[in-house]
């Protein structure tokens, strides 16, 4: 199973960026993205920003990935 994360753009530096994910920042590749501005959100796979996400999207996806989480942890019940 492969999973991509969204990110928020905070620094551009030709094909490649620095992206915040929740507090903790990684360089990325932005050569799939090039139209890509800071401030904007992406979504990360394997060190490369491969599409661009409305802030919407982007915080979307992180609930859901929230809401996985506390499922594997056996925090809430899985049919809810």
């Amino acid at each position: 199973m492969c999973l991509a994360f969204p990110g928020k753009i905070i620094e551009i530096n030709n094909q490649q960026a620095t992206a915040d994910f929740d507090g903790v920042q990684k360089v990325v590749n932005i050569s799939l993205v090039p139209e890509i501005k800071v401030g904007e959100y992406v979504i990360v796979h394997a060190g490369f920003a491969i599409e661009q996400l409305t802030s919407q999207d982007a915080w979307e996806v992180l609930k859901e990935y929230e809401k996985g989480n506390r499922i594997i942890q056996g925090n809430i019940e899985k049919n809810s």
